[in-house]
Formats: C-alpha cells, sequence, structure tokens
C-alpha cells in the first residue's frame, strides 16, 4: 500500500517518561506528545489516549548536547519546532493535497539545525550545542518518521516478539552492528559507542536525516527511546516489558516501567522513553 492512500483511523495509546539519572546533574533529554489539524495544536498529557480519526499525532523525543546548559537548551528547542512546522502540513492535506511527508521532514530538521547553529555562533552559554531527534507522524494508517544521532525507533509487531529498530545509529558501532561485524554485547559495551558521526547543530555543516515509513494496524507497538534507556536494557528485556501484562494495566504506565528497569542497571545517562501502541 502506498503512503497516499486513504486508512481508516485507530486508537492511539501513549505513555512518557524521562529521568536524569543516578549521574548527570541535571536532565538534557525531551520528549513531545503533540496532537494537531489544520486549525489547532494540542500538547499532549505524559500518558493518554486518542482517535487519528480527525487529527494527527507527532512523538519526539531528542538528547541534547553540550557545556553548562547548552544539551538541556537544544532539546527542548528540537522538541519546540515541531509545534509550529508540522501543523502547517495538515491544512494542506485537509484540503485533498496528500502532503509529502519526507519533504516536510526534511525540512523540519533542516529547521533545527540552523535554530541551533544560530544560538550556538550568538551566544557564549551555548557554544557547541547539539541535538539528535527521532520524530514519529501518525497519520491515519501509517507512521512516517524522521531522525538523526543515536535516539532510537523500535517497532515491535502485534504478532511478533521480534523487536525491530527502525532508526539508524549515527555512529561507526551502530554501522558495525547493522552490518554484522560486531553483537548486541559488543555494541552496547563498545568504547565509541556514543561518538556521534551526525547531529543537529554545532559543527555539522549537513543535514541529512533518515526518514522512513511503516504500516501500522492494532497491537502494534511503537518505542522512542534516548541513549540512556538501551544502556540498561538489552532488545529482549524492553520485549518482556512491553508484553507483560502489568506494564498495561489502566495505572499502568509502561514508559515509566522501562525507564526504572534501566536505571537499576544503569543509570549513568540520562534515560528518556515514550511509547504508542495502537488499539
Amino acid at each position: 500500500m502506498n503512503p497516499s492512500q486513504s486508512a481508516t483511523s485507530a486508537l492511539l495509546k501513549w505513555s512518557g517518561c524521562t529521568d536524569r539519572g543516578k549521574v548527570r546533574p541535571n536532565n538534557e533529554d525531551a520528549f513531545l506528545a503533540l496532537r494537531f489539524n489544520g486549525t489547532e495544536v494540542l500538547r499532549l498529557r505524559k500518558s493518554g489516549e486518542a482517535s487519528t480519526a480527525e487529527t494527527d499525532f507527532a512523538f519526539a523525543v531528542s538528547d541534547g548536547m553540550g557545556g553548562a546548559l547548552a544539551g538541556e537548551y537544544a532539546s527542548r528547542i528540537a522538541v519546540e519546532k515541531i509545534t509550529t512546522m508540522l501543523p502547517r502540513s495538515f491544512k494542506l492535506s485537509a484540503t485533498g493535497f496528500v502532503p509529502a511527508y519526507d519533504d516536510i521532514l526534511t525540512e523540519l530538521f533542516g529547521e533545527v539545525h540552523k535554530a541551533l547553529v544560530y544560538l550556538g555562533a550568538s551566544y557564549e552559554e551555548c557554544h557547541g550545542m547539539e541535538a539528535t531527534l527521532t520524530l514519529c507522524w501518525f497519520s491515519p494508517g501509517w507512521l512516517h518518521f524522521g531522525h538523526i544521532g543515536d535516539s532510537r525507533l523500535y517497532y515491535l509487531p502485534a504478532k511478533s516478539d521480534q523487536i525491530k529498530q527502525l532508526s539508524h545509529d549515527d555512529t561507526h558501532v551502530g554501522w558495525l552492528y547493522r552490518n554484522g561485524k560486531i553483537n548486541e554485547r559488543e555494541a552496547r559495551t563498545h568504547p565509541r559507542k556514543n561518538v556521534l558521526q551526525k547531529a543537529l547543530g554545532g559543527g555539522n555543516q549537513f543535514v541529512d536525516p533518515q526518514l522512513g515509513a511503516v504500516g501500522y494496524e492494532p497491537g502494534d507497538m511503537f518505542l522512542l527511546c534516548t541513549d540512556g534507556l538501551v544502556d540498561g536494557l538489552y532488545d529482549h528485556h524492553v520485549v518482556e516489558i512491553l508484553r507483560d501484562p502489568e506494564s498495561h494495566k489502566p495505572d499502568g504506565n509502561p514508559a515509566q516501567r522501562l525507564v526504572q528497569e534501566s536505571l537499576e542497571k544503569s543509570g549513568r545517562d540520562n534515560t528518556t522513553a515514550l511509547i504508542i501502541e495502537v488499539i
């Protein structure tokens, strides 16, 4: 099916959680849950559920980097740009025009990059500020995503216990792992696992985000997270928690449980998880 074809609406259920961890003095992670159409933009709470019938949804995580508070500013700037740029595109689709998702996401990443570069050059306290950004855009039947850095987007299909990392870590270690040169354990313990080859802002000259789309159906789950989460959890641990009925009780928060489990095993970095389940 082509992403431009019509699809029935779905109910999305989400939960998010972030923690500064046991070592870092401040939290340089940020996440966003957003509901929007041609007339309004609504920032969502950390957990909830709603239909895609009349609105689109965006979910994002960002990990900031830089001296002093620059990293904290960078991640927040990255997610704030989404609140102004994506709703404009919905107006086009409401008139029957099919949005060029890749073009819109490429422009969005470019605008975030320019903002971070400008602030980094203009203010000493923002010098060298950079950010990762992983973004999901839900329209009826389809998830479109954009990504740069080493935050991650995972996909757990309804009828499988094999979780798939849709995003590519923009590190040499990530390339080694994707190409079967090293295994998951070796990737997690590699001394250069956090050395980024791409990010927004800083001294990066070009912005070339990874773009993609995947169709979804009831029972599918998606996880956005920063690298702090996977520092404490292997993929099979993530699946166990996502599949555990205890995580999905009415008063449960699976994202919070993921973060807590990761902090218990590591906690060396800021840790953020954002889970979206298709009902």
